[in-house]
């Protein structure tokens, strides 16, 4: 049974979310911060930091909820690109397009750039310029997931931000599209030093969100993925009539502005939307994983938290590395992004994450 939210309730929703006995991860369960960050590196440089964003994002989410699942992949987007830098937040400029403007990051949504600009002048007006946006991004989306019913966890801090922007083809090869199989996840996650449990973790953030049609139509048209429910392929047929509607459609049918381990079931019952969804309840690799995640959400909020401050320390700059914009969409001085030769266009491609 699928579980709907008027605009009404939302507030409510959220008061109800933050009043409840929530899970707290402690600290001791997650993995240690990387050289150069800290569990309290702005304890005196920007102490009202954490509730700064909380405060600002109760707001947001209140009038509408949706944007948690946004803000919440912007930070995937993020650190499997050229790690946690910020990078996506970039404009593009005279050497070429910016990570944003790559397909896969074309469905990222558009107010979710707003949003973490809106937190930095906040944040930036109390304890001047001494947080980055990189920093402001990944605490935007630890935010996201508490306050749509997910568990509260500390995060590392003291990330500076980039000086470039990947280009397109790297960003394409770093982002699997919803099409990857269960194979094709572990690779590329593998490769970034993520487990089995860990990627299967983090598709748990699908429990949040929309999609759009043209990322799972293949699995439609001209026929049934035949690892797809029935019952689900109809309605998803009337929601998606085209192979390119424009239309969306929520991630997670039972609870789809809730943070719960609800994703895992839809998984066990066949409506996974994304053929990277489903595949990891079919290959025998993760089936088991989805399964221990359906049947115990505190094992499944455990391993996400786990999972994501380990994706939250990809590749960081740190000390006196990149720097700390005045604005999150381009760099401090006027100097031209260096970055590699542009590459030749690949087939464009949304991301999976």
């Amino acid at each position: 049974m699928a579980f709907f939210f008027k605009a009404s309730s939302i507030p409510t929703l959220i008061f109800l979310l933050l009043s409840c006995n929530l899970i707290r991860i402690s600290e001791t369960q997650t993995p240690a911060p990387a050289p150069g960050l800290s569990y309290n590196f702005y304890r005196t440089t920007c102490p009202r930091l954490e509730t700064i964003i909380r405060q600002n994002l109760q707001s947001v989410f209140a009038s509408d909820i949706g944007q948690a699942a946004g803000l919440l992949r912007l930070h995937f987007h993020d650190c499997f690109v050229q790690g946690c830098d910020g990078s996506v937040l970039l404009d593009g400029s005279a050497s070429g397009p910016s990570e944003k403007d790559a397909p896969p990051n074309l469905s990222l949504r558009a107010q979710a750039f707003v949003i973490i600009e809106n937190l930095r002048r906040l944040v930036h007006n109390a304890c001047n310029r001494t947080v980055s946006c990189s920093d402001i991004t990944a605490l935007a989306a630890r935010d996201a997931v508490f306050l749509s019913g997910g568990p509260n966890y500390s995060i590392p801090l003291g990330r500076r931000d980039g000086l470039t922007f990947a280009t397109r083809n790297v960003t394409l090869a770093n982002l699997p599209p919803p099409s990857a199989n269960t194979t094709t996840l572990l690779n590329s996650l593998g490769q970034k030093g993520f487990t089995p449990t860990d990627v299967v973790a983090l598709s748990g953030g699908h429990t949040i969100g929309i999609a759009h049609c043209t990322s799972f139509t293949g699995r439609l048209y001209p026929t049934r993925d035949p690892t797809m429910d029935q019952t689900f392929f109809n309605n998803l047929r009337t929601t998606c009539p085209t192979t390119n509607s424009s239309n969306t459609t929520f991630m997670d049918i039972r609870s789809p502005n809730v943070f719960d381990n609800r994703y895992y079931v839809d998984l066990m019952n066949r409506q996974g939307l994304f053929t990277s969804d489903q595949d990891l309840y079919t290959d025998s690799r993760t089936r088991s994983i989805v399964t221990n995640f359906a049947v115990n959400q505190t094992l499944f909020y455990q391993n996400f938290v786990n999972a994501m401050i380990k994706m939250g320390q990809l590749s960081v700059l740190t000390g006196t590395q990149g720097e700390i914009r005045s604005n999150c969409s381009r760099r401090n001085s006027n100097d031209l992004f260096m970055f590699p030769d542009m590459e030749s266009d690949q087939d464009e491609k949304l991301a999976s994450y």
